[in-house]
């Protein structure tokens, strides 16, 4: 697991951003091919269902604002959208859904 990958991971905002700004990819891929966002998705979703706590977004939403690609696909040819849609993270659905209507800013 890549230093990015393992700060998505754990949630650890502080550490991504650092890694971010000495110029670690956004679109860092996993050997699925699943990018930062994709897996940010998946960790916050698979999170608030293992704890039974709230859904949130703050890694979603950092990927985002860094330029990370919401059509992105897996290996498999999912995108973060069909991550979340699969794990019922309503929350990053429409995040993503509304990123995409929008354009990619910038």
């Amino acid at each position: 697991m890549t230093p990015t990958h393992h700060a998505v991971e754990v949630e650890d905002l502080p550490r991504l951003r650092q890694l971010l700004d000495d110029g670690a990819a956004v679109e860092d891929a996993d050997e699925h091919g699943m990018t930062l966002l994709h897996h940010a998705v998946d960790v916050e979703g698979d999170g608030a269902l293992q704890s039974g706590g709230p859904l949130h977004v703050d890694v979603t939403a950092f990927l985002l604002a860094r330029g990370a690609n919401p059509d992105a696909v897996d290996r498999d040819g999912r995108t973060p959208l069909d991550y979340a849609r699969a794990n019922g993270h309503w929350l990053a659905v429409e995040l993503l859904a509304a990123w995409s209507r929008a354009g990619r800013p910038g």
